[in-house]
């Protein structure tokens, strides 16, 4: 196998990780907003995206499991693509007005089986790229995932813009990436390179099945918890203030939510102890082991936390905030906005050979902080601020224009830094990640790496969609800024560790324990 076979790998299957992701995400925004939900229930629903927080819990069984035939990790991936082709096509049935919590449901399949070939898909890629090519391999992948994003939540915007596009509805966008997915899982079966299998672990499975059994009940505990016990307390609790505001209703729920959270995590937590979940405990138990491991996971959620702020709510921001049209919004912040985060992951990933990863992630994340400014100018300032341009009409068989579409000047800037900015931290931050695994336990470590880099993302949905109702868009973009501080401040403290990653790569080879 060699460099460019690697490399091509990684760049097709940063793609198939990217679809499903905008499909839970930014592309279901823009269909709920254009199908007039309130900016509250859209931040509520950003939830839908919890798997992607959790994936550590059942990526063990990855690890510990491999599907017969097609080797190491490869069936995992297979069988997820083809999962998730079934479940868009499901979501692509489904109704947000006609039904909500059916179509929340479904959203929340889509985004399962999405972390699931996404923990197996990095754990793959830890476990096929060498040190030497992490940083390209991370570029790459972003690339592939960004071109992804450009599909589904660019190009599908302009699809379904009545006026100017290929009058298209979302649940025929939804079928197309449906499509695609099975074309992913027949590219992953037929050309993806083997990998050598690590040694035999002492567990039996039989006790990770059962530990793992142990914490998905711990979790439906939870959430049974939560919905029929802490919720309907919390709102009579509340009752007086609900009456008299309703407004309040956003912060109760999101109340509730923490509190179910910090029930929910100690159950499963105690579960999978007590059910003795070996590959689990001892994936994170070796991670743990390492000096100053809890102090880099907050740093995890941190870097990315202003970035995932302002981004939380940008489709809706972008179409109810501001006032632009879908085709103009498709255009700048999906198609050539992500172009411009492809550009950003490329150079991102170039300067790290010359720069270092250290000065990499504190360079770019000083970047991702400034970019976040440029919002709150565009939510002061509105549309007309600067002068624009126009983009001709074009028919290129898979997407149109139908007539000239005019794009805001003030919006294509504050776009092009963000999204430069933006793929530039995200190629350093990968990179980063890579480099703390272990491959015995790849898809545990990477998956509860990635979980926690993604709580910002999921996470701060509801807050947000609270926070832009009490206090509006511009005060909202602020907070966002400063949001994206503390990380750097915690990155000078991390120096020595950071670039001891360099030096020392955590892969080891495909035996090591």
């Amino acid at each position: 196998m060699n460099a460019l076979h690697r490399l091509v790998v990684v760049t097709v299957l940063g793609f198939a990780s990217g679809l499903p992701l905008a499909l839970t995400g930014q592309a279901m925004q823009a269909w709920l907003s254009l199908d007039g939900l309130d900016i509250k229930t859209i931040g509520f629903l950003s939830l839908v995206g919890l798997p992607y927080t959790f994936k550590f819990l059942w990526a063990p069984l990855l690890d510990r499991v491999d599907l017969p035939f097609l080797g190491r990790r490869r069936g995992w991936l297979v069988l997820s693509q083809l999962l998730l082709a079934g479940a868009l096509w499901l979501l692509s049935n489904a109704s947000p007005k006609g039904n909500l919590q059916a179509f929340g449901l479904l959203a929340v399949l889509v985004a399962f089986l999405s972390a699931t070939q996404d923990a197996v898909y990095d754990a793959y890629r830890s476990d096929l790229l060498p040190p030497r090519e992490r940083g390209l391999g991370s570029s790459l992948n972003t690339m592939g995932y960004r071109l992804a994003m450009i599909l589904s939540g660019g190009v599908a915007l302009i699809w379904t813009d009545p006026a100017q596009g290929n009058g298209w509805s979302w649940p025929d966008v939804y079928r197309v990436m449906a499509g695609l997915m099975v074309g992913a899982a027949v590219f992953s079966a037929l050309l993806l390179p083997r990998l050598p299998m690590p040694k035999a672990p002492a567990t039996p499975l039989r006790r990770d099945l059962t530990g793992f059994l142990a914490l998905a009940a711990a979790v439906v505990v939870g959430y049974l918890a939560t919905d029929r016990l802490i919720g309907p307390a919390a709102r009579a609790l509340f009752a007086e203030l609900l009456a008299s505001r309703p407004a309040a209703k956003g912060w109760v729920d999101l109340g509730v939510l923490l509190a179910g959270i910090g029930l929910t995590l100690p159950l499963a937590a105690w579960a999978a102890r007590r059910a003795r979940f070996e590959t689990l405990l001892s994936g994170l138990g070796q991670y743990f082991a390492q000096p100053g491991a809890v102090a880099i996971l907050v740093f995890i959620v941190l870097y990315k936390l202003g970035d995932a702020f302002a981004g939380s709510l940008m489709t809706p921001f972008l179409l109810q905030g501001v006032g632009f049209a879908p085709a103009e919004v498709g255009l700048v912040n999906k198609v050539m906005g992500l172009w411009l985060t492809i550009l950003g992951a490329l150079a991102g990933g170039a300067l790290m050979w010359r720069i270092g990863l250290w000065r990499a992630l504190m360079a770019f994340g000083v970047l991702q902080l400034l970019s976040n400014l440029g919002f709150w100018w565009l939510a002061v300032h509105g549309q007309g601020a600067m002068p624009g341009l126009s983009v001709p009409p074009f028919d290129l068989g898979f997407v149109k224009l139908a007539q000239a579409t005019p794009v805001d000047g003030g919006l294509l800037m504050v776009i092009a830094f963000e999204n430069l900015s933006g793929g530039m931290g995200t190629a350093a931050f990968v990179a980063f990640l890579m480099s703390l695994t272990s491959q015995r336990f790849s898809a545990t470590q990477y998956a509860l790496l990635s979980a926690f880099a993604s709580i910002g993302r999921v996470w701060v949905g509801p807050l947000a969609g609270v926070l832009v109702e009490a206090i509006g868009w511009p005060a909202f973009f602020v907070v966002s800024t400063v949001l994206a501080a503390p990380a750097l401040l915690m990155l000078v403290s991390l120096r020595s560790s950071v670039q001891a990653l360099e030096l020392e790569p955590r892969s080891g080879s495909a035996v090591d324990d």
